[in-house]
């Protein structure tokens, strides 16, 4: 019997690749997340490797699993692909506290994220 499988959120020529808990804040994870939106993956992968953002070499282990993804799963074309979507979330907050002036507290607090990355295949036009 077995259960049945769940239908694919995706379509056809589209992978995915996910990424929870990284340590930096949404905010600055979409900075480099819109550096390779739209871009085909090879120049994409290139632009991460060369950036001098922290997070860059993350984002660029993500991307270079959603590539994985696309040919060992979905068999699709590594040359044809294009980071369709990247986008990000936030996960958990780490709360930490300061002593300040007069006996008072100062909150800290240390944001997680999660990050997407949706490739697409798409056919060169002639």
């Amino acid at each position: 019997m077995g259960k049945r499988s769940r239908e694919r959120t995706l379509a056809d020529n589209e992978a995915r690749a996910m990424t929870r808990m990284l340590r930096v804040s949404p905010q600055k994870l979409n900075v480099v997340a819109a550096m390779i939106r739209g871009k085909k993956v090879e120049r994409a992968l290139a632009d991460l490797a060369f950036s001098r953002k922290r997070i860059a070499a993350e984002v660029k282990k993500t991307l270079q699993s959603a590539v994985a993804n696309a040919e060992n799963n979905h068999s699709l074309d590594v040359d044809a692909l294009v980071v369709s979507e990247a986008f990000v979330g936030k996960n958990l907050v780490l709360k930490r506290w300061r002593p300040r002036a007069r006996g008072r507290v100062g909150r800290i607090e240390k944001p997680f994220s999660q990050l997407t990355i949706v490739v697409r295949e798409v056919e060169e036009a002639a």
